[in-house]
C-alpha cells in the first residue's frame, strides 16, 4: 500500500512540469529523493518499481504521457534512462536515512543519488542526440533546478522527521 502511495507522488511531480524537450522540467527529482528517504532503502526502490510498472502498462504517469498513456514506448524513448536512475537515486537516499546519515553528509548522499539519475539517464538519451546533445539538453539546464530540488527534498524529510519522532529524541 505504501510503494503505492508512493506511486502517486511520484505521478503527481511528474504532473508539475515546464515543458522541455527531449527531457522535461518536473519535480520528479524531488519526489524520488524524499520517496528513498522516508521508505528507506527497499521500500524506495520498490515505489519507484511500482511507478515504472504502472507507465509500462500504459497508465498515464509519466511526465507528458496522454490520457491513455503510451507504457513502452515512453520508456524506451530519450528519458527512459532517467526513469531507471530514479530507482537507483530513491535506494541511496533510503539508505542513507536507515543508516542515520544526517546534515552535510546527507547532502552529499543527496548529490550522489542525484548523479545516479543523471548517469544512465544522460548514457541513454546519448543514443537519441549523441552526448554532447545529452550534456546540452539533459544535464545543464537542469543543474540549477535540480540543486534546488534536492534542498526541498532535504528540507521536507527533516520536517517529516521532526514531527514524527518522539519528543525526547528531538534535540538530537
Amino acid at each position: 500500500m505504501l510503494a503505492l502511495l508512493g506511486s502517486l507522488l511520484l505521478w503527481a511531480s511528474a504532473r508539475i512540469q515546464i515543458p522541455f524537450y527531449p527531457v522535461p522540467m518536473t519535480l520528479q527529482t524531488a519526489a524520488v529523493l524524499l520517496v528513498g528517504l522516508v521508505a528507506g532503502s527497499r521500500l524506495g526502490a520498490l515505489t519507484v518499481g511500482v511507478y515504472l510498472l504502472e507507465g509500462a502498462l500504459g497508465l498515464p504517469v509519466f511526465a507528458g504521457t496522454p490520457e491513455r498513456g503510451i507504457g513502452l514506448a515512453y520508456m524506451l524513448g530519450p528519458t527512459g534512462g532517467y526513469l531507471l536512475g530514479f530507482a537507483l537515486a530513491a535506494w541511496l537516499a533510503g539508505l542513507a536515512a536507515e543508516r542515520g546519515v544526517r546534515g552535510a553528509t546527507l547532502l552529499a548522499v543527496l548529490l550522489a543519488a542525484n548523479a545516479a539519475i543523471y548517469l544512465p539517464g544522460l548514457l541513454w538519451l546519448s543514443l537519441f542526440v549523441g552526448w554532447d546533445g545529452a550534456l546540452a539538453v539533459g544535464l545543464v539546464p537542469f543543474l540549477l533546478g535540480d540543486g534546488l530540488k534536492l534542498l526541498l527534498a532535504w528540507a521536507l524529510f527533516l520536517a517529516l522527521r521532526r514531527s514524527l519522532m518522539p519528543p525526547a529524541q528531538r534535540h538530537s
